[in-house]
């Protein structure tokens, strides 16, 4: 049984992977033993070398059917490529239907992935690093039953 469980992890993370040309980054951070603490920050430094281009940038949250609440609190800061704070943003995104329970993402057996826009069509200012760094600003810590945490930047087809 442990063999299959490893065997559906290994096939779902290769068919989360697949190649998409316009994906610039895409990155997760797994959460230690599914315990999300608040002073658990990530951070995810993206490459932005055409800041012509418009931009969709995405949350990644993998959690499990155990998750207690059907919302979750981010809060998001950007740092841009000369190292000055553009952003801080508290945002509330939804994981499941607060009435049924049942999760938006996309899921194997008891773990669920969510892609949720944050920024779309977006424009960097210039070209350069950008540091995207996400905590949890749920009232319970540590925040249980939270396996990853990452985003996306995609170009947007003209």
């Amino acid at each position: 049984m442990k063999t299959f469980g490893l065997f559906a992890t290994f096939f779902f993370v290769i068919l989360l992977t697949g190649c998409d040309k316009n994906v610039v980054y895409k990155a997760y951070e797994d959460i230690d033993d599914g315990q999300w603490f608040i002073k658990n920050t990530p951070s995810f430094k993206v490459e932005i070398k055409d800041s012509t281009q418009l931009y969709n940038v995405f949350y990644l949250v993998r959690n499990t059917l155990q998750y207690p609440y059907y919302n979750l609190y981010l809060t998001r800061k950007i740092t841009g490529p000369d190292t000055t704070l553009m952003s801080t943003t508290l945002q509330e995104i939804f994981i499941s239907n607060e009435t049924t329970g049942k999760p938006f993402g996309k899921g194997l057996g008891d773990l669920f992935d969510h892609k949720i826009p944050f920024l779309t069509n977006y424009k960097f200012p210039k070209s350069g690093t950008y540091t995207f760094t996400l905590s949890q600003s749920m009232r319970q810590n540590p925040l249980p039953f939270v396996m990853g945490i990452g985003i996306s930047v995609e170009k947007v087809e003209k």
